[in-house]
């Protein structure tokens, strides 16, 4: 599983190219505005949600893991069909991948620790977050470079690769989904109504982070919407990974995190057709 998603990331990595960054250095206000509601306050709003909620210990931490994760490969799509800065989502992501081999694991550590059900559980995992930082470089980082030096080498053979990949990328994710809920049936249909609830309330505090900051920030409507995106689609299938490789795809983690990852598709698709509903029919014409 981690060499599939090396290669998911490797072919989202194809179609980002070095002038997408070019964003941060000509427009970094909303580039910055992005991150930072991204990997600093979603965690921490997530954190205020398990204190109000109190979730099962597991659950809890599925929720940390997911605060914790950079933006879905979905994520740019997302934003185009809602009329959102395409580009300024692309920049997004390629940063908040790299960005993500530091800030997941401190992220999950840190929030995690705070709270102290969850601190329990990473204790008695013993998780090293040096470890997961090392993972999550291979899994994140190194795919991300090779992709786009293919991208700036050969650009006519990173887009007919690119293409190839997401259809790798779709069956990779449906299978981790498929495997979590499998894995965890019992727990799957004894909390389905449950977890449901919590990730939808967990996902619409993550569109309203990134929605009330972009308006807070006095940024446009196109940006506003971009961050909103980048800010409620999260990457749940690197989330699934870590849960099955550091926590043996503990119950709650892994359903919770599986949830999301169905969730934030559809909740993705409602936001964009309710922001742009002709690009919807277009593209469902075409």
């Amino acid at each position: 599983m981690n060499v599939v998603l090396a290669f998911v990331m490797f072919g989202i990595a194809l179609e980002i190219s070095v002038d997408d960054f070019k964003q941060l250095l000509s427009k970094p206000k909303p580039v910055l505005v992005g991150v930072f509601s991204q990997f600093l306050v979603l965690p921490a709003l997530t954190f205020l949600l398990v204190l109000l909620i109190e979730p099962y210990p597991s659950i809890a931490l599925g929720m940390f893991m997911v605060a914790a994760c950079p933006g879905g490969n979905i994520s740019n799509f997302i934003s185009h069909l809602a009329g959102g800065n395409t580009a300024l989502s692309v920049c997004l992501t390629a940063i908040a991948t790299l960005l993500a081999v530091v800030m997941t694991p401190l992220n999950l550590q840190l929030w995690g620790s705070f709270y102290a059900p969850t601190a329990a559980i990473l204790q008695e995992v013993a998780i090293s977050p040096w470890q997961m930082v090392k993972l999550v470089a291979l899994l994140l980082g190194v795919p991300l470079v090779l992709g786009m030096l293919v991208n700036y080498w050969k650009p006519r053979l990173a887009f007919k690769m690119a293409k190839a990949l997401k259809i790798v990328s779709l069956l990779f994710f449906i299978a981790l989904v498929f495997l979590a809920l499998y894995n965890n049936r019992e727990v799957f249909l004894d909390y389905v109504f449950y977890v449901f609830w919590l990730v939808l309330i967990h996902n619409l505090l993550a569109f309203f982070t990134g929605f009330s900051l972009g308006k807070l920030f006095g940024l446009n409507s196109a940006n506003i919407k971009s961050i909103t995106i980048e800010t409620g689609i999260q990457n749940s299938g690197l989330g699934l990974l870590l849960i099955f490789t550091f926590f043996d795809g503990l119950g709650g983690m892994a359903l919770l995190a599986a949830f999301w990852g169905i969730w934030h598709i559809v909740s993705g698709l409602v936001l964009a057709m309710f922001w742009n509903p002709k690009s919807i029919k277009t593209n469902n014409l075409a």
